[in-house]
């Protein structure tokens, strides 16, 4: 795993400059978002170094089904309320205006152009890596912006095998998914101990994923 006392990420960055943020995007359907998201979140962003993580949500991922996916808006706001108290961490509706379907690349070189003051890294989970070979212009990726892996359960990584601007950093897993808090809703079950109290609420009042 990658070692708090290895080199920073921003040694990645030897054009930084010190008005440059540097940004970690975090990409997802927030299907809905849960507390797992949202910690993975801020102990990357403490272990690397970043100044912010977006929360980017995204309106169709080409690799994955779209038949229960809420409303862009709905999932959005979901987002919103989760990190309305973490000031480094953002929620962005930035893939809303691109073409779809999103693809990672394409959204990367556009933040890029439209945010020059910003850094941008890619935060990736290990099962995502291990797919990585079939995601559009990978190569391109790889070339322009740098990765970190965080761990997923049942992926594992070999970190001295990883290209030189990829890093793997060392997180808890947690063991929650959006696939499992809607089947829990779906039932009847309470979900209040796994999503912020202000996503409990608001998946109560608009009788989500029932």
């Amino acid at each position: 795993m990658w070692k708090e006392t290895d080199p920073s990420i921003k040694n990645l960055f030897p054009e930084r400059k010190g008005s440059k943020t540097l940004c970690g995007i975090f990409g997802g359907s927030f299907n809905p978002i849960h507390n797992g998201h949202v910690a993975l979140a801020k102990e990357i962003l403490r272990k690397v170094g970043l100044d912010e993580v977006w929360f980017l949500v995204s309106p169709q991922n080409p690799l994955k089904p779209q038949g229960t996916l809420l409303d862009d808006d709905l999932r959005l706001e979901m987002v919103r309320l989760a990190l309305s108290y973490e000031s480094q961490l953002v929620a962005s509706d930035y893939e809303f205006g691109l073409p779809r379907p999103s693809y990672t690349y394409d959204t990367l070189r556009q933040l890029s152009a439209d945010y020059p003051q910003h850094c941008f890294v890619l935060l990736i989970g290990a099962d995502n890596w291990h797919l990585f070979g079939e995601w559009r212009n990978g190569s391109e990726i790889l070339a322009n912006y740098p990765i970190v892996i965080y761990p997923r359960e049942g992926y594992a990584i070999n970190a001295l095998s990883l290209p030189p601007a990829v890093r793997l950093v060392d997180t808890p897993l947690y063991n929650i998914s959006s696939t499992a808090l809607r089947r829990m809703i779906a039932e009847g079950k309470d979900i209040s101990r796994h999503v912020p109290s202000r996503v409990a609420t608001f998946i109560v009042q608009n009788h989500l994923y029932r």
